[in-house]
């Protein structure tokens, strides 16, 4: 049975992990939507099997795939990755999964937080996302696990990356959205992040590098590698289009501390050489409700939207001159982890990478 509870983590004593402890799984969904992923999806569906099959070499995937993609997704999977059959708007379970708490038991619990496609009838990129929003929900039923739902509050995973120790980083740009809580004040939406993940302290960065897309997701900015440690992009070359954001982060993450009165030791995550942009055989659909994608558009091709799993790191590649730099740069933060590196050109084109495109259950 998996039941709603009328209450929140922080009042029965769940917390949400950091991403770098002990994981049970990684949650998946298939691309399959032509009005965003070029050529039928197939490319897309090439890539996010090359990282289903990256992550299998450190712990289970589950493949969440819609009815008319069964066959060929399971066809087209090592049997190694479970493939789970699930309707869906698209891909994005960061965002549209449910957030995992668990308590010193061991007992999980899943955050069913409301979706609404990053921005709703303001600027969301897709209508109708009503399949993504019960996404969460139906994860927590096919695991079991009784889940909290923030009916009226809207939130993305890839918005938000905790220490698991009480700390909790976002963007204001996202979080502070017209089209995410209009209704709440900067406050209300820091007290809602300290009840749900069950932390003391928010650290607010300004902007992401994404307005367009998610407005803004932490995810391509910074993250948590230990208790005290984060990581985030950075870049020398003022021509750089992520060049202001990176400044920006990296000044106020090294000037912060987190919940337990540390100071956060920063390290430093290259970006891209040259930008990565459309261009070329780009056939997508057009589908009323969905936001075009065009030639010569910016991609958010940030090296920071790894992956932590047991034992490893999954790290974006673009063939860009600094893909082996940026890997080196990572391996430096988890010397104890094999750093694993996936072209994923193909997932940034869509607009997100390796944590957009994956959820980890963890170690119950």
């Amino acid at each position: 049975m998996a039941k709603r509870i009328n209450s929140t983590p922080k009042k029965d004593g769940f917390r949400m992990p950091g991403e770098f402890e002990p994981q049970e799984q990684i949650f998946m969904i298939w691309p399959d939507r032509p009005d965003n992923w070029r050529n039928g999806g197939k490319p897309a569906q090439e890539a996010f099997k090359n990282v289903a099959v990256a992550i299998s070499e450190f712990e289970p995937v589950t493949m969440l795939v819609s009815p008319q993609q069964y066959a060929n997704a399971r066809n087209r999977l090592p049997e190694q990755i479970r493939v789970v059959e699930m309707t869906n708007n698209d891909s994005w379970v960061r965002d549209c999964g449910p957030t995992f708490v668990k308590d010193d038991k061991g007992e999980l619990r899943g955050i069913d937080w409301d979706f609404n496609a990053w921005g709703g009838l303001v600027d969301g990129l897709y209508f109708p996302w009503d399949q993504d929003d019960m996404i969460a929900q139906k994860v927590c039923e096919l695991e079991r696990v009784d889940s909290y739902k923030t009916a009226g509050f809207v939130l993305e995973g890839g918005s938000i990356h905790v220490d698991g120790e009480g700390t909790v980083m976002t963007t204001e740009m996202c979080l502070l959205s017209e089209g995410r809580n209009p209704h709440m004040s900067k406050q209300e939406i820091e007290d809602m992040l300290k009840e749900y993940l069950n932390c003391e302290k928010v650290i607010w960065l300004k902007d992401g590098i994404d307005p367009e897309e998610t407005n803004g997701h932490i995810d391509d900015v910074a993250c948590f590698v230990a208790p005290g440690e984060a990581a985030c992009i950075w870049t020398e070359d003022p021509e750089d289009p992520f060049y202001e954001v990176a400044q920006q982060a990296y000044s106020i993450l090294s000037e912060s501390t987190d919940a337990k009165g540390r100071k956060l030791k920063v390290h430093k995550l290259t970006t891209t050489k040259k930008p990565v942009t459309i261009s070329g055989d780009f056939d997508i659909d057009y589908v009323e409700g969905t936001v075009p994608r065009e030639d010569g558009e910016l991609c958010i091709s940030s090296y920071m939207n790894f992956l932590i799993v047991n034992g490893g790191v999954i790290v974006p590649q673009y063939e860009d001159e600094n893909d082996a730099l940026a890997l080196e740069q990572v391996q430096a933060m988890f010397p104890d982890r094999k750093v694993v590196g996936v072209n994923t050109k193909e997932v940034v084109y869509g607009g997100g990478n390796i944590h957009c495109i994956t959820q980890q259950m963890p170690k119950r």
